[in-house]
């Protein structure tokens, strides 16, 4: 038994952990709920969900699987709750999860391919948490962005009431439009206004579809790293506002609490803007430090290829952009359109290591956490389901 969970958890991974999309994956998740609230067809309840009238979803971020399993000790509540794990989706990340979440696709369907993409056709990115463009572009139109229905839209067109309670900033936002479209928004910024919320929410129709969002919990993993005492404060924050939320469930409902990605924490972090020879032939570096979409400079894409297999050679796993597609890392397809937001080359490390680009990205480059890897501590996540059926 290894004495160290942090050990434990990071322990390198030399194959990538491609997730189980059609299976097992939190891009499997939505269609099971609405199965289960009986609003799409039961062979879309991939997950085997029991029927149920009302459902609540309690969304941690960067709550993984095996980062709960490493400190069970310090969530009591959820450990004790029947589990399961399901894969993120690639990359594994917020973004990309919450599209996932917000649609039921996988990312290659939904197009929420990375924290910072290309705008196919400009020689720019675009920041989707933030929804940020460079100074002087035209605000990005969400519904353009991200076009596909949500599951929130389809559970209003069944008689379904859906409600996202989240802090009050996300509100209106272009995020919020692009995953969100169709809830009825319940601004809460504490714990105690959220938990009022959901429980508002689960009561006030004899239908509901309740997301609830807590996002301290990542944002501590990035700063101080995953397993610090302040991270563990949170966990502890986490564990005790899922059990409120499971002690507010109304007769005929269930509480789901899953999370958008894992974690790890850097030993090694390489920048790749400053080395000339990761930053040779590059035009743009997007994605992030564990998923890293490099936008090559024209005709420069098979020798920067090249040169980024072999300086991180034992680090990383480096591949075309049609390689990753074929591979199936962000779904069984990736819709034509979307291709040209993914990186000529894609830069995904399995060992402790950050590829940074810290003149574009200078917040990431002094995090400590970091998260959008194959590895099983970031994609492993857990599925916990209390009922009250």
């Amino acid at each position: 038994m290894d004495d160290n969970p942090a050990a434990a958890v990071q322990r390198h991974d030399r194959a990538p952990l491609v997730p189980a999309y059609g299976g097992a994956s939190l891009a499997d998740l939505p269609g099971s709920l609405l199965a289960a609230l009986g609003a799409a067809p039961a062979d879309a309840n991939v997950l085997g969900l029991e029927p149920v009238d009302r459902v609540c979803v309690f969304v941690v971020d960067g709550l993984g699987a095996r980062l709960l399993d490493a400190h069970a000790d310090r969530a009591p509540f959820l450990a004790s709750t029947r589990a399961r794990a399901l894969t993120a989706g690639f990359p594994a990340t917020t973004v990309t999860s919450l599209c996932t979440l917000g649609t039921g696709l996988p990312p290659g369907e939904h197009g929420m391919l990375g924290l910072t993409l290309a705008v196919p056709g400009r020689n720019h990115l675009f920041n989707c948490l933030r929804w940020t463009l460079p100074r002087g572009m035209p605000p990005m139109d969400p519904r353009t962005w991200q076009p596909a229905e949500t599951v929130y839209q389809r559970a209003a067109r069944a008689g379904i009431v859906a409600s996202y309670v989240a802090p009050a900033a996300f509100e209106g936002t272009g995020l919020t439009d692009a995953v969100y479209r169709g809830v009825r928004y319940v601004p809460a910024d504490t714990v105690d206004e959220r938990v009022a919320g959901v429980r508002a929410a689960l009561r006030d129709s004899p239908r509901a579809h309740v997301t609830v969002y807590y996002g301290d919990l990542d944002a501590t993993g990035h700063m101080v790293g995953w397993g610090a005492p302040q991270w563990l404060d949170q966990l502890e924050i986490v564990d005790r506002m899922a059990e409120r939320l499971a002690g507010a469930l109304p007769p005929g409902a269930a509480l789901y609490v899953t999370a958008d990605h894992g974690m790890i924490n850097a030993e090694e972090k390489i920048d790749a803007q400053t080395t000339p020879g990761l930053s040779a032939g590059v035009a743009m570096f997007g994605g992030e430090a564990r998923a890293r979409h490099v936008y090559t400079e024209p005709g420069a894409a098979p020798a920067v290829l090249e040169a980024w297999r072999e300086l991180l050679e034992g680090k990383a796993w480096v591949v075309s952009r049609q390689e990753a597609v074929d591979s199936g890392w962000f779904g069984p397809g990736v819709r034509s359109e979307w291709l040209g937001r993914i990186g000529d080359v894609v830069a995904v490390p399995y060992t402790d290591c950050a590829i940074l680009a810290s003149e574009t990205h200078p917040v990431e480059a002094v995090f400590t956490g970091y998260h959008g890897s194959l590895t099983a501590a970031e994609q492993h996540i857990p599925l916990l389901e209390v009922s009250t059926r």
